[in-house]
């Protein structure tokens, strides 16, 4: 998976954990970033990564998300791997 397409799928798994606060708010506990540093930071691929991992995290959320958006649980395994990549990158 090239890196466009993994922070596409990662940009919907933010859409996603943003479209309930109680998801959003779960991942912000989780990594301490406040709702203003998360839009400042939301095509970070470091960012993105951990978007991808919480969700990895919680296999209910993964498929929620997965059939919301109509993509293979599996793509999502990989988009993480691939902006990990680009995140070591310093990308």
């Amino acid at each position: 998976m090239v890196a466009d397409q993994a922070e596409i799928i990662a940009l919907q798994a933010l859409a996603f954990l943003a479209d309930d606060a109680q998801r959003l708010g779960t991942f912000l506990a989780l990594t301490g970033l406040g709702p203003d540093e998360l839009r400042a930071k939301a095509r970070d691929p470091h960012l993105l990564a951990a978007v991808l991992d919480h969700l990895l995290h919680n296999e209910s959320q993964l498929l929620v998300f997965a059939a919301d958006y109509r993509i293979a649980p599996e793509l999502i395994g990989q988009a993480y791997a691939a902006l990990e990549e680009t995140a070591g990158d310093g990308g």
